[in-house]
């Protein structure tokens, strides 16, 4: 272990309960913990940059804590910032969402294909990919992917319309 490494293993052990408190007035115990993690790993990045006298090193140390925390702060931000955009977006919907049991039909159909067929119907249809899009999500070629989706379809037709007939012979 090298000079630097020694020192600083010496200062966490010494500073950590501090640090710790440090986090503990500003935010919840779980996030507390994961800013002392983080703390500690840029310490140990710039290990270097550790003063080698005590409290020296304890400034330095709470001073790496607060960045820590300050960008801690701002993703916090940005979270709460995107989450109001997000619901100011759904306020605005002009559509109404469909009941429950709006397309039951073609979910279930859709369900009952095999899982790679499924998840490529979902993709072009519900997420609005193209087939080429959604081949290079699935990790398959395009050819491959036109092919299995026009047998997905067929299969759905056939599904849906045996779904259609028994429900107008009810």
């Amino acid at each position: 272990m090298t000079q630097s490494a020694r020192h600083l293993t010496e200062v966490l052990e010494r500073e950590s309960a501090d640090l710790l408190r440090y986090f503990r007035r500003r935010v919840a115990l779980e996030d507390a913990a994961d800013l002392l993690a983080e703390t500690g790993m840029t310490a140990w990045r710039r290990a270097d940059d550790l003063p080698s006298d005590s409290e020296g090193a304890r400034r330095w140390l709470f001073t790496v804590a607060r960045n820590t925390f300050l960008n801690y702060q701002r993703g916090q931000q940005r979270r709460l910032a995107l989450a109001s955009r997000v619901r100011a977006v759904l306020t605005r919907a002009d559509h109404v969402s469909p009941s429950a049991d709006d397309g039951i039909e073609v979910r279930d159909a859709i369900s009952r294909l095999p899982p790679e067929l499924a998840e490529l119907v979902r993709l072009i249809h519900w997420d609005g990919f193209t087939i080429a899009e959604a081949a290079e999500i699935i990790g398959m070629s395009d050819t491959t992917a036109r092919t299995r989706y026009q047998r997905a379809r067929a299969e759905l037709r056939a599904t849906l319309s045996a779904t259609i007939n028994t429900k107008s012979s009810i």
